[in-house]
């Protein structure tokens, strides 16, 4: 039997994503709580629309979320009705960002009355997101959970990473961005030291990149959103703060005490704070650069 498949979030990543699982012939449902959008979407890409978080379980056999917190994947689960309307046997395949300690508590409780849960967060960001390239970290308590969710998985990525047990994958995701973050502080960092000195930040990242400063943020996001003036990169800064304090977070959990994921954690809280309204995650270039000029 054919899979039927229902689909949380038509958001920036989550619309490109349901086209490419409408593409792959999969039986659909849609449903974002912007009851136009939902229609909308389903029109364009011949999928049902539904009215509600129930109605969406009562259609599906596995269900993605693609929300922008754990909370509100938590919400949506438990409290506005789709566990409710999902029979036992369900999958959820949560490819939000969350945390994972929340995670492995929502797979607890979903265990209860039968249904599975995999985290499975994605990177590559909104154009690998409509070329279905995406990368898929993927957590699991039962390997055969992923085995079953993999088609689906596969009409939206390109390469898909078992991480270990539920949880992981969602771990994974925060401690890559954190990563990232820290790449894109630092070679901002360096850029607006370097002029400061007397140095063209083209020239600069021109050297970074064929020595051992590169990194993906001084390859493609600083070229291409920062030194351009563009500064829309489709990622937005609230969400890389969130994934940077979900490592934070971790780390404190672990008894870890890592300074430099503190430290990132700061920074991009600090930028978030500074932002008038929502902003694209490159505008953090802007408050360092103000803050230096500050001083």
């Amino acid at each position: 039997m054919t899979e039927r498949i229902g689909f949380i979030g038509l958001g920036n990543m989550g619309e490109p994503m349901t086209r490419n699982i409408a593409q792959a012939g999969f039986d659909l449902t849609v449903y974002d709580v912007d009851g136009e959008r939902t229609a909308r979407i389903a029109k364009e890409i011949g999928a049902k629309a539904a009215a509600s978080p129930e109605d969406l379980g009562k259609a599906s056999d596995i269900v993605v979320t693609m929300l922008p917190t754990g909370a509100i994947v938590r919400a949506v689960v438990l409290e506005q009705g789709l566990a409710q309307g999902l029979a036992p046997g369900s999958l959820i395949v949560d490819m939000s960002s969350s945390a994972p300690t929340t995670t492995v508590e929502l797979g607890r409780t979903l265990a209860e009355s039968g249904i599975g849960l995999i985290d499975a967060p994605v990177s590559g960001a909104v154009p690998r997101a409509k070329t279905g390239t995406l990368t898929i970290m993927a957590g699991t308590d039962d390997a055969a959970q992923l085995e079953r969710a993999r088609p689906v998985l596969q009409a939206m990525g390109e390469k898909i990473f078992p991480t270990g047990p539920l949880g992981t994958g969602h771990a994974m995701k925060a401690l890559n961005n954190f990563s990232a973050a820290a790449g894109f502080a630092a070679a901002s960092e360096a850029l607006i030291l370097g002029e400061r000195f007397g140095l063209d930040p083209r020239t600069a990242v021109e050297i970074m990149n064929v020595s051992t400063g590169r990194n993906f943020s001084t390859e493609m996001t600083i070229p291409g959103e920062v030194l351009s003036g563009r500064f829309a990169s489709g990622f937005a800064l609230a969400l890389l703060a969130k994934d940077v304090g979900i490592a934070a977070q971790l780390s404190r959990d672990l008894g870890a005490d890592l300074p430099l994921v503190a430290q990132t954690d700061r920074w991009w809280d600090e930028a978030l704070k500074a932002a008038d309204g929502p902003a694209d995650h490159t505008t953090a270039y802007r408050h360092w650069k103000a803050h230096a000029d500050r001083e």
